[in-house]
Order: C-alpha cells, then sequence, then structure tokens
C-alpha cells in the first residue's frame, strides 16, 4: 500500500512510519522541516516537505495514496489556537477530498465529545466534524488519551520547587497512553478495514493523580513527592513565565478545569475499547527516570 503520514518524525509518526515500513509499505512522511528530508529518507521512507496550511500542497502529498494518517501539528505562536486547529482541519478536508484518498486515519483525542470547556480539545472536535462531512471517505478518529510524556514538562518544576502539579487535585483520573501505542493502533487501521466515520478510544492505562506521582516520584528516588493543586490563575502564570504565549496557556488551564470536573472523560466512560495499550505506567516510568536523571 502507498500511505502518507502527518506528523513528520515526531513522537507518533516516527515510531508509526517505521512499522508500516516494516510491513512493506511505501511511505511518504510529510515535515515542514527541509532539514528533516535526510533522516526521513534514511528511514526507508519518502518526504514531502511543505506546510499544513498549504491545501495545494497537502493534495499533492495525498494524491496517489491508498491511505493517510491525519494529525493537526502544535503551533504556539497562533494568536487563536482553536482557530488554527478548525483551518488546519478545513485545509486537511480540502486536501482529501481533492485528491481523491478514501481512507484516512486521523488522531484526535479524548474529550472532542464536547464542543466546549475542554481548551485546545475543542479544536479537535471542529476537525471530526470537519472531516465526518467528506462524502465517500472512510474515516478513523483515533481519540488518544492523556500522553504519558506530558509528565516530563514536570521536571522543571520537581527541581526548582519539590513538587509535581496543576489546577486538579490528586484524586482527579487521567486516563493515560504512550506514543507509540497510539502508533501501533494506527498501523493496525491503516492496515485494516473499516467504512463510514467512527472513532476508536486509544488509551494505555488509567490511574489518579495520586498513583501516577508515586509512581514516577518512586522512579527518581522521591517516593514522597508531593502533588499541589494550584489555583487557575498561578498554573497561568507559570506558563507565561516558561515563555508561553497567553492565548496558548489560557485553553491549557480550560483543560485542566475539564480535567479537574470529570468532563473530559464521560464519553470515554460509555465507550472504553476492548483492547488498551501495552505501555504502562511502571513502563513510562524508567523513561521518565532517565530523562530526570541525564539533567542532573
Amino acid at each position: 500500500m502507498k500511505i502518507t503520514i502527518t506528523g513528520s518524525l515526531g513522537n507518533i509518526s516516527k515510531p508509526l512510519a517505521e512499522l508500516l515500513i516494516k510491513a512493506g509499505h511505501e511511505v511518504t512522511i510529510i515535515s515542514s522541516d527541509p532539514k528533516k528530508i535526510n533522516n526521513i529518507e534514511k528511514s526507508g521512507a519518502k518526504a514531502a516537505i511543505g506546510s499544513v496550511a498549504d491545501v495545494a500542497f497537502l493534495t499533492t502529498a495525498f494524491t496517489g495514496a491508498d491511505a493517510i494518517y491525519t494529525m493537526v501539528p502544535p503551533n504556539f505562536g497562533a494568536s487563536n489556537y482553536r482557530q488554527y486547529i478548525r483551518d488546519t482541519g478545513n485545509n486537511l478536508k480540502e486536501a482529501i477530498k481533492a485528491s481523491g484518498v478514501k481512507r484516512v486515519v486521523n488522531l484526535s483525542s479524548i474529550g472532542v465529545h464536547l464542543s466546549e470547556g475542554t481548551g485546545p480539545i475543542a479544536g479537535m472536535h471542529d476537525v471530526e466534524e470537519t472531516l465526518n462531512t467528506l462524502e465517500g471517505v472512510a474515516i478513523k478518529h483515533l481519540r488518544a488519551g492523556f500522553f504519558y510524556i506530558n509528565f516530563l514538562f514536570d521536571i522543571g518544576t520537581i527541581r526548582q520547587m519539590g513538587v509535581m502539579g496543576n489546577n486538579y487535585g490528586s484524586n482527579a483520573k487521567l486516563v493515560l497512553v504512550h506514543p507509540k501505542d497510539i502508533a501501533a493502533a494506527a498501523a493496525q487501521e491503516l492496515q485494516g478495514a473499516f467504512e463510514g466515520k467512527s472513532f476508536r478510544y486509544v488509551v494505555s492505562e488509567e490511574r489518579s493523580i495520586a498513583e501516577i506521582v508515586k509512581v514516577l516520584g518512586t522512579a527518581i528516588n522521591k517516593p514522597d513527592l508531593p502533588w499541589v493543586q494550584f489555583s487557575d490563575e498561578e498554573v497561568f502564570a507559570g506558563m507565561k513565565a516558561a515563555g508561553m504565549p497567553a492565548a496558548i496557556a489560557s485553553t491549557y488551564v480550560e483543560m485542566g478545569t475539564a480535567i479537574r470536573s470529570g468532563i473530559l472523560f464521560e464519553d470515554f466512560e460509555v465507550n472504553k475499547p476492548a483492547v488498551w495499550g501495552s505501555i504502562k505506567l511502571a513502563d513510562f516510568a524508567k523513561e521518565f527516570a532517565a530523562v530526570y536523571n541525564a539533567q542532573n
């Protein structure tokens, strides 16, 4: 099969490409960075260099593919993050339509059943709605959980303040996933058969914040590492101090409130998958400790 994937050599797209190439498929990887061409070609894939803002480029990259994997690349320079995500979804839709591609696996998110109140995830809601308007195109949305690797951003706080924290409490629940488990699910769907418009939750484990902190803290020899529930204002200020634009920081504060209330996981609770990812929190804890210790 000829398969085109977006996401350059990112945390999902790189292992996805490796799985597809190993299975004998002809893979094209879309990247906005010309410096990635060499590494893309070394992997055995073809490089397509251009922007997701360029519908003509996307159309060319998609044309001739038997299936494509789509995702919206992060863009922390966007003045309106939801609008950026929505616009990218529209670009993907127009390119899919113009290229004649009939099978799409799209990276989405847990919480997209809600149209408001979820921060950047609301933009992914818009993307699902947009792609689902395509006629004659089979689309599988992968509704991924909270990435384990997001906890790597807590390492600085641990070193500076001796705590982990956010604007939700230690009793809050998170539905977690490893990018490699998302890649495995995407590879399975791209090589499989599906019809119509559907979604699949892709998750690896479900844990409380207290459990997560205990496991990660123990992995770095800090078994009593505390979790602090900061106020929305404190989290917003901390993100801005770290260099995140206010327009982006506000959306992540809103996502935290959705986690705090539990609304983010309501649809997941009634649509839990039969098969979960293989990488568990204990496995990620080793990865977390390696990154933490490397910064000593």
